[in-house]
């Protein structure tokens, strides 16, 4: 018999720890409500490493070290803009995050929507990307940014996250294993086009039918 790979892992210095999807989600969000001085949920249930490793990060580079199998929904509708220049599965998105996180310093987005200032096929250009900013580059924001990205590959099923990117790497809900990966920048020497400044996650587009 088989046995069925965890839905989540977490990297830790004891080795890796398998977690189901909504432990994955549990100790996320009680990392980040700590991370604000905030009251978490309940994280008994949760190897005590898990949770320190999620929230300090890897020794001297903090990097990503939760990763959850990506699972697209098949039966989501296209959305059109709202007034707030994002879809409405974006902008539950941002309702998602602000709940946990609070007051985030948010870009890539408009009224109206935005027509510049992204690459060609860019997900901003339809309203379903939200850009989280961690300005200046320190360990500290580093730290901070890694903390809010493993919280979005935790909750990616839920929110129809379709791509999450930071700090050089990418995550991606049509990659069935759910791995990190290496981001190749357009500009290698450019800290926001390798999104070391910024978190960037967007959602699925639906279908047109």
């Amino acid at each position: 018999m088989l046995l069925r790979p965890p839905e989540c892992t977490v990297d830790t210095s004891e080795g890796e720890v398998g977690l189901d999807r909504a432990q994955a989600q549990l100790a996320t969000t009680a990392i980040a409500l700590q991370a604000r001085g905030m009251e978490g949920p309940d994280t008994s249930n949760i190897d005590e490493a898990v949770l320190q490793r999620l929230a300090e990060g890897p020794s001297e580079d903090a990097g990503p070290s939760l990763t959850c199998q990506g699972s697209a929904a098949n039966d989501l509708q296209q959305q059109q803009l709202s007034v707030t220049g994002l879809t409405p599965r974006a902008e539950q998105l941002q309702e998602a995050m602000a709940e946990v996180f609070g007051d985030q310093s948010l870009g890539g987005f408009a009224p109206g929507g935005v027509g510049q200032g992204h690459g060609a096929d860019s997900t901003h250009y339809d309203g379903r990307a939200i850009d989280i900013f961690f300005r200046p580059v320190t360990e500290e924001n580093r730290r901070q940014g890694w903390i809010l990205a493993h919280w979005l590959v935790a909750h990616a099923e839920d929110l129809d996250i379709q791509y999450v990117i930071f700090d050089d790497r990418f995550w991606s809900v049509h990659s069935t294993r759910g791995q990190w990966h290496h981001y190749d920048a357009p500009e290698p020497g450019n800290d926001i086009l390798r999104h070391l400044d910024h978190v960037h996650v967007d959602v699925l587009a639906g279908d047109t039918g």
